[in-house]
């Protein structure tokens, strides 16, 4: 599979996590950075590693990192980085809201 794209969403929630860390700690966002490429490159290569969540939408997975949960499909292109969203959220509802 080796290929990912990231979704406008995911950048966006990206985007909003890089924001509040630079204001807070500029090198725990760097790190956060490199772990989150590394995160989708396994992905790319496994792209089965994460968990299914069907209860929310039947092609959706999902791979833990960190207080956050890397929300993916596969298609038939690669893999594609759909959200990036923090642990503690209701996904039932924030999908059911975000379809």
């Amino acid at each position: 599979m080796n290929q990912y794209i990231i979704s406008t969403e995911a950048l966006r929630d990206m985007e909003q996590i890089l924001d509040y860390l630079a204001n807070t700690n500029i090198s725990a966002g760097e790190k956060f950075l490199e772990e989150f490429s590394k995160k989708c490159r396994y992905l790319s290569q496994f792209p089965l590693m994460g968990r299914s969540y069907r209860e929310i939408r039947p092609y959706l997975r999902g791979l833990p990192m960190k207080n956050y949960i890397i929300f993916y499909r596969l298609t038939e292109q690669g893999l594609e980085i759909m959200r990036f969203i923090k642990v503690e959220r209701d996904l039932e509802a924030f999908f059911f809201e975000n379809p």
